[in-house]
């Protein structure tokens, strides 16, 4: 079995000599024997590439140079010899008469090297019978789009988006016509060949990739995930012209070419679905006058209780331990409490935030949709949501009627995060709140250097051991917690008018290092960490759907 991981892999011209011919399609455990025998910084399809080869998956294996890790990897097996064929096609990277001749004899070379290996020939009547017409109805769907994505990606995006999923990545878009090459023989053959595989959709690594503008400006498009992968930033640079050209609802996702990736995807999944009327939050009640939302965060749970008007009626906020559903139960019940009211008495109960799955007994609804529900119920001028929790960031678009344009989310770092803030508060041995008022007493306008938090941490003990007086290092923490959130800002193209949620938001020295950077002034609630929770309830009570535009907004009174 012959296994290829390009589009351009001439995989007919194989079949003709009669071997069968599969995508690699692997998403390890572990990447393990590929970090062991790569560069640390090699990308993660890379990794399981070598993951798999090493592991004895690929044992004749046909690799393109599309691109500089392709070459490594090639380097990386022969030297290893665990290959018993392992071979790496020269790849034109435009099309034209004089690049289709040289591609027919790069790829009557591969022919060579197969014949010799196998001691099979070459039989042209299996070679035309091996094209394959892919075949897409006419019906409406979602694309996933960018670097190389595997099966199994594709299938958890139809499961979770409960609609088509086309995989148009590489291997996925692959449509080699053979028109044109009934009648040829011998060296004609092979160069009309080589003309159709080179006039395919092309790749984003061709030096004329014009023609990609048609995948985003597909009609049919419901909405386009696209894919990038760890370590490798070339396919950002088409997100971020997509976005501009693009009608369809997108968002983007990075994985690391293992299936450990996977777990980090949830949220961006599901919030999309949500944002794309594919996943329906929670349906309103037929009856009941009271409603919870809990928000099970990294740091804290947080819980709100409701009646059928929006009016706040009691909330709490603890610290999350001994696990989700634990630390649930006991937010809810001093929320209960904090209300004078029974657990009979909630008609319904909806979760968000990361535990969200694991509380049990309620519904579900991400904490992206459930910010912005509730940041628009007490704001309904709000359209960018900046939410700054423990262990992630993220910012949210809004339309005039609360419902998610787009989000993007930091949640593979903990710099510019609320748990960025703890860790360097403990190194200054400060509490949050001390830090939050040092913060706003700064004289030098200090700039920390390190994105990652243990070299900032590094980078704060040396200047504590130079004596830099304290207000100034907090300051230059703020700005660097500031720099990473307008970065995600600049993804999105945020605009006012803003509000800020989440824990952080209570930090006036980081939120004043926000605006600086944006030139905006930032809304922040008085507990603005509620907002999650009381978006959650907020769809308890069916009250997800009501523009507060057209109404005065119930202010809840403890958000006054």
């Amino acid at each position: 079995m012959i296994r290829y991981v390009c589009k351009y892999t001439p995989v007919e011209l194989l079949r003709g000599f009669g071997a069968e011919c599969a995508v690699l399609d692997e998403a390890p455990e572990s990447l393990e024997l590929g970090e062991r025998a790569s560069h640390p910084n090699l990308c993660g399809f890379g990794k399981a590439v070598l993951q798999a080869a090493l592991a004895g998956r690929a044992d004749e294996l046909v690799l393109v140079n599309c691109c500089d890790v392709m070459r490594r990897i090639y380097d990386v097996l022969i030297q290893k010899g665990c290959c018993r064929f392992v071979y790496l096609l020269d790849l034109p990277h435009t099309d034209n008469d004089c690049q289709r001749r040289r591609f027919a004899r790069e790829i009557q070379k591969l022919g060579d090297a197969y014949a010799a290996t196998s001691g099979q020939t070459f039989d042209r009547a299996r070679f035309l019978a091996a094209f394959e017409t892919p075949c897409h109805g006419a019906e409406p769907y979602i694309a996933l789009l960018g670097a190389r994505a595997g099966s199994a990606l594709e299938n958890r995006l139809s499961a979770a988006l409960d609609a088509p999923v086309r995989n148009l990545t590489c291997v996925g878009s692959r449509a080699v016509s053979p028109a044109g090459l009934s009648g040829a023989e011998g060296d004609a053959l092979i160069t009309a060949y080589a003309g159709a595989l080179l006039s395919q959709l092309p790749c984003r690594r061709m030096e004329d990739h014009a023609a990609r503008r048609a995948l985003f400006e597909d009609p049919a498009l419901l909405g386009v995930v696209y894919h990038t992968i760890k370590f490798c930033d070339y396919y950002g640079l088409e997100y971020a012209a997509a976005q501009k050209l693009c009608a369809a609802p997108m968002t983007r996702i990075e994985t690391d070419g293992s299936a450990q990736s996977e777990g980090q995807l949830s949220t961006r999944i599901e919030a999309f679905a949500e944002t794309l009327g594919r996943r329906r939050a929670a349906p309103a009640p037929t009856s009941g006058d009271y409603f919870a939302g809990v928000d099970s965060g990294s740091a804290s749970t947080d819980a709100v209780i409701i009646d059928r008007q929006g009016q706040l009626l009691g909330s709490s906020i603890l610290p999350t331990g001994g696990g989700a559903r634990k630390s649930a139960a006991l937010a809810l019940d001093a929320a209960l409490l904090d209300a004078g009211l029974a657990r009979s008495k909630i008609a319904r109960v909806v979760a968000t935030g990361y535990g969200r799955e694991n509380i049990g007994g309620g519904e579900s609804v991400t904490e992206i949709s459930c910010h912005a529900r509730g940041a628009h119920f007490l704001r309904p001028g709000v359209r960018t949501v900046i939410d700054i929790g423990g262990q992630d960031s993220k910012i949210i678009r809004l339309d005039g009627d609360g419902r998610v344009l787009s989000f993007a989310m930091n949640d593979k770092c903990a710099a510019g995060t609320g748990r960025f803030l703890e860790m360097m508060a403990r190194t200054l041995g400060l509490t949050l709140e001390e830090m939050s008022r040092a913060g706003l007493e700064w004289r030098e306008d200090l700039t920390i250097s390190s994105t990652c938090t243990v070299f900032a941490e590094s980078e704060v003990v040396s200047l504590v051991a130079r004596n830099v007086p304290t207000p100034d290092i907090v300051h230059g923490l703020n700005k660097a917690v500031a720099a990473k959130v307008t970065a995600l800002l600049g993804r999105l193209c945020g605009e006012g008018e803003y509000m800020m949620t989440g824990g952080v938001a209570q930090n006036e020295g980081v939120v004043r290092a926000i605006e600086a950077r944006l030139g905006e002034k930032i809304t922040v609630c008085p507990e603005a960490q509620l907002c999650g929770a009381l978006g959650a309830a907020l769809f308890a009570a069916g009250l997800a759907e009501k523009s507060s535009i057209d109404k005065e907004p119930q202010i809840p009174r403890k958000l006054k």
